[in-house]
This record gives structure tokens, sequence and C-alpha cells, in this order.
């Protein structure tokens, strides 16, 4: 049975026994005694209600006359001609049933809307996801709002996706009450797979850096002439010397120092001796094996290309030099 059902069945029971008190009172001899004896009954004296619930207030008139209803806070609580109650907002309000020389009240109170939450603080990893659940007593729609929407946001349902490092205030709204829920994005752990490594010019070697966080990691080279390294952690060797390569995530960074090494350029032989216009093949043996370059010292007497082939001009002699990252050595041909 419905609410409203039941009160206009208590109104009825309430108005039939009024009537049958007064119509056993009534004398004939004392008509008199009607005029000016005016007053109201109601069906409830007090309510306690919701923010958003209504409620019929029903009033029965000694004169049979409809009253007029009046509310003395209609912000807390409303009234309409037909003695509908809304709840608005919390608080206490006094709604009024009056006819001309009569009128009865009732007390509303309106509560404040209460809002539970699924949890008062949440840490997360940054890129990870969190759902908050918050139910208000009066049944209405929660919404969700972040203060900082660059450490963590908030969609309509609930769910907290962390942005970067910091802390953010989630505030559940309902009812215009509010609570609020503290989400902690922590800094993550970073570790890089190698402190150090050595390579020679045009070597690679590939770090790996393993994070809490599901943050892209962020690669640099302090030397970029030195070595080189791309978004993958593929570090390049470029000429000998040293450099930092540095991993940052989410504001945390760890680093790597890379030495390039010198290499050692070393001739099979220190002497050659060659006729005019016979060619050789040099060898050199580079600890880099990296192709040195080839040079001659006097192109009159003898030539080198850049394979290490030897071609004598004329009688004379020449060096000839293999260089590799700022390394040279040298081989003396004589062309007789």
């Amino acid at each position: 049975m419905s609410r409203n059902k039941r009160s206009l069945q208590t109104a009825i029971a309430v108005f039939c026994m009024v009537s049958m008190l007064l119509f056993s009172m009534i004398q004939p001899t004392r008509a008199y005694a009607a005029s000016g004896l005016e007053f109201v009954i109601l069906n409830t004296y007090s309510k306690t209600m919701k923010i958003g619930d209504e409620y019929y207030l029903l009033a029965i008139t000694s004169t049979g006359k409809k009253p007029t209803f009046k509310s003395s806070d209609s912000k807390v609580a409303s009234v309409n001609t037909y003695g509908k109650i809304t709840a608005k907002k919390p608080g206490m309000a006094k709604i009024t049933a009056k006819i001309r020389n009569g009128e009865a009240s009732c007390t509303i109170k309106v509560e404040k809307t209460n809002i539970q939450l699924s949890a008062k603080s949440i840490s997360l990893e940054n890129g990870y996801t969190a759902k908050l659940h918050a139910v208000s007593s009066t049944g209405h729609p929660v919404t969700f709002r972040s203060n900082k929407k660059s450490i963590a946001v908030i969609d309509s349902f609930g769910n907290i996706t962390a942005k970067k490092p910091g802390t953010a205030t989630i505030t559940a709204t309902a009812d215009k009450t509010t609570e609020s829920c503290t989400v902690t994005v922590k800094k993550p752990t970073v570790a890089l797979s190698k402190r150090s490594i050595s390579l020679y010019r045009t070597n690679q070697f590939h770090l790996s850096v393993k994070s809490s966080s599901k943050s892209i990691p962020k690669w640099k080279s302090n030397k970029k002439s030195v070595a080189v390294v791309d978004s993958s952690g593929m570090v390049t060797a470029m000429k000998n010397g040293t450099a930092l390569i540095t991993v940052t995530v989410d504001g945390v960074s760890k680093t790597c120092e890379v030495t390039v090494k010198k290499p050692t350029v070393k001739f099979n032989k220190s002497e050659l001796t060659m006729a005019v216009g016979e060619q050789k093949m040099v060898k050199v043996t580079v600890s880099s094996g990296n192709i040195p370059i080839f040079s001659s010292s006097n192109t009159c007497i003898a030539t080198v290309d850049e394979n290490g082939k030897i071609s004598a001009n004329d009688t004379g002699k020449a060096y000839i030099y293999a260089s590799e990252d700022g390394v040279k050595s040298r081989m003396r041909v004589i062309v007789k």
C-alpha cells in the first residue's frame, strides 16, 4: 500500500471520528455555539524527509472549506495549494494549513544527505586505474570532480586514472553535500640494466629499463658527439670519449656511463718493398672491427685505396697510414 493511500485512509478515519463527536455534542437549542468555532486537523504534525522527497499533508477543516498551505521556509521545504510538500535542502520548516479563524502546523525536518565512499584515500602507480564507489542516502546520482586533473582524473562512473606523481582530491557531490577521497600517485621505482658500458665506435648496446610506472621512459645523452641513444634505449657509440645516458620516468632518473674506447690499429708488417707498377693488399688489424681509413704520405711514390690496396707508382719511399677513431698507425713502403 502506498504512503499517500495510507495517509488518506488515516485522514478519513479521523474525519469520521471528529464528525461523530461534533454531531453528538450539537443540541437544537444550542445552534448558536457553532458560530465562531473553526479548527483544522492534520494527518500528521511532524515529518522527517530526505531531500527530493514529496509528501501530501492532509487537512480537515471544521468549515469543510479547503485550507491554504504555507511554508515558513520554502527553501527548506515548499508546499503547493494541494498540500504537497517537497523537501529541498537540510533544515527545519513549518507547514501551516489555515482557514479564516483556524489553523494547524506540521514541523518538517529535512535531513542532510549522506554520501558513503568506498575509500577515503587511494594510492596508485602512474598509468594505473582504480574504482571509487559512492552512494547517497537519498539515492540521488553522485557527481565526481578532481581538483588536479594533471595528477589524477575521474570519469562520471568513478573510474580514477593516475596521470603523474603527486596528490589530488576527488570530490563526490550529491544534493550539495560533498565527501572527498585523497588520491596519491606514487613516484615510480626505476632501474637500468647497466650502470656503465664500454664500446668501440659504431658499436651498439641496448639498455633496458624496469619501472613500476606505465609511463614511457625518456632517454637522453649529454654528449651526442660521443654516444647517442634512441627512444628504445639503443646506444650507438660515435667517437672516443665518455657520455652519460639518462633515462627518466615521471621525474625519476637513472644514468649509465658510456665509454667509447680508443681502438688499436696495427699493420701486419712495418715495411713493404715493391716494384714500380706492382700492387699489393695491406693487412691491418683493428680492435674495434671497423674498417680503417687509408692514406699515403706521398702519392707520387705509392697510393692506397679505401680497401687497403697499395699501388707502386715510382721509385722512392712513402708511408701508408691506417687510422680509426683518432688512432693512426703507419707502414713504410719502398718502391724500387
